[in-house]
């Protein structure tokens, strides 16, 4: 190791007039540059993925499908469940290749509930590949539902809003509670327990009823974005941590190194063993009916197929009919989904179009038109950073998108097949 006489040549430094502080600033001014890879390895590394992902998105087709529902749908909310498990096979890992080089990612779809004129239409934005795919899940259960491809209807619209004539009101939503808690289901409102129609509590009919009550020149956007999990180990991870935790189940225990035990042994001697202590009643035997539904809801929840989501709504119309008190329609139908002891939805404050009174103006207008760009271009919160998403999983998905039936959703300006579909007869001659 050079010492200081070698340094002060090094540097060139006088002898005569040393100071450490002169050393360390010729080390600083020869040398600066040296630790600037690793501190801006993390930007880099942003900017490259965000580039070559934003060309590869750019050559791939989206389309928006709109779903009419059939006139009566006897099938329970459960089918929903099977369509978004295929919906699940969209999934498509991606190689070093792919990822690194062609910028490859996981595709994500968009299901959209959507009143226009207070007429509630359903939606579901979908990369061209998938098209079949999504068609196919949904035939499977709703053989009468008719699918078509239709323009988006958010080009219909001023693209400058909020503008002189229009305003918006809008937020993304945010869980409140970790992941591996779910929101209420469809198994909460007694669905399972009646089998006819008209005995069925769906939970969506009081989106679809105020949906409904729109005037003309008002809009209600209501947006799902949704990507399959392919490793799903953090969230799942974390439930059964928590459940562990509940119910008092014991750790299990990390083996240590045998030189580590071979070394206490022969310096401490051999530990006697503690005495093996049996409960009476198992620790599963004491939990309180609450927890006993925490847990039972935890280990539900991360048993099945799941998403990576976020949800948002947009009200929007003409100055001359819009009525903020709209926005409740949408607040409480999420209020009727949540719970306070497992998880529930609540706007995510910093998307909110609602800003203290003392900083409105140019700011409030910003965010009202960030929000009306993230939902057309259907981004997530925070993009093209992560965050602002949660998991939800294909029943939570099912409560929130849904085909519901005329007797328990009875919105009489739902768009609906009223002829049934029926296959051409055998034998007809065909070119």
């Amino acid at each position: 190791m050079p010492g200081i006489s070698e340094l002060l040549k090094i540097f060139n430094l006088d002898p005569q007039n040393f100071s450490v502080l002169s050393l360390v600033w010729q080390i600083i001014k020869g040398w600066w540059w040296l630790p600037l890879p690793f501190i801006l390895f993390s930007v880099f590394k942003f900017q490259y993925l965000f580039f070559i992902r934003k060309r590869w998105d750019a050559k791939i087709e989206k389309i928006l499908l709109e779903i009419k529902l059939p006139k009566e749908v006897l099938k329970p909310i459960k089918a929903m469940e099977y369509v978004f498990a295929g919906f699940h096979g969209i999934h498509d890992p991606t190689n070093l290749r792919e990822k690194w080089i062609d910028g490859q990612f996981q595709l994500a779809l968009s299901l959209e509930i959507v009143s226009i004129d207070g007429e509630p239409h359903f939606f579901i934005r979908t990369p061209v590949p998938f098209r079949r795919h999504i068609e196919s899940c949904i035939y499977s259960q709703y053989q009468e539902a008719e699918i078509s491809l239709v323009d988006d209807y958010t080009k219909y619209v001023p693209q400058d809003i909020p503008k002189k004539g229009w305003d918006l009101w809008g937020a993304d939503m945010i869980t409140t509670n970790e992941n591996c808690y779910p929101i209420k289901t469809y198994q909460q409102f007694d669905e399972g327990k009646e089998a006819k129609e008209e005995k069925r509590i769906d939970p969506l009919s009081q989106l679809l009823e105020g949906m409904s009550t729109l005037r003309p020149g008002e809009q209600l956007w209501f947006q799902i974005i949704a990507k399959p999990i392919i490793d799903e180990i953090p969230w799942t991870k974390k439930g059964k941590e928590i459940v562990d935790k509940l119910v008092r189940r014991p750790a299990a225990k990390v083996p240590r190194p045998i030189v580590q035990e071979a070394a206490e042994v022969l310096i401490f001697g051999p530990t006697p063993a503690a005495p093996e202590q049996k409960e009476l009643i198992p620790p599963e035997m004491k939990l309180t009916p609450g927890e006993r539904i925490i847990v039972s809801a935890i280990e539900e929840k991360i048993g099945k197929f799941a998403f990576d989501c976020n949800i948002r709504f947009v009200y929007l119309g003409k100055e001359e009919v819009f009525f903020r008190p709209n926005i409740r329609i949408p607040f409480g139908y999420f209020k009727a989904l949540s719970t306070l002891n497992l998880n529930g939805l609540r706007p995510l404050r910093s998307t909110m179009t609602k800003i203290m009174w003392f900083l409105k103006g140019r700011r409030l207008f910003l965010r009202k038109r960030r929000m009306f760009r993230y939902y057309q271009k259907r981004w997530i919160p925070f993009f093209p950073r992560g965050g602002g998403t949660y998991v939800l999983n294909i029943e939570e998905l099912a409560t929130l998108f849904h085909f519901p039936g005329r007797t328990v959703a009875p919105a009489p300006t739902i768009s609906r097949v009223e002829a049934k579909r029926s296959e051409p007869p055998p034998g007809l001659p065909v070119e």
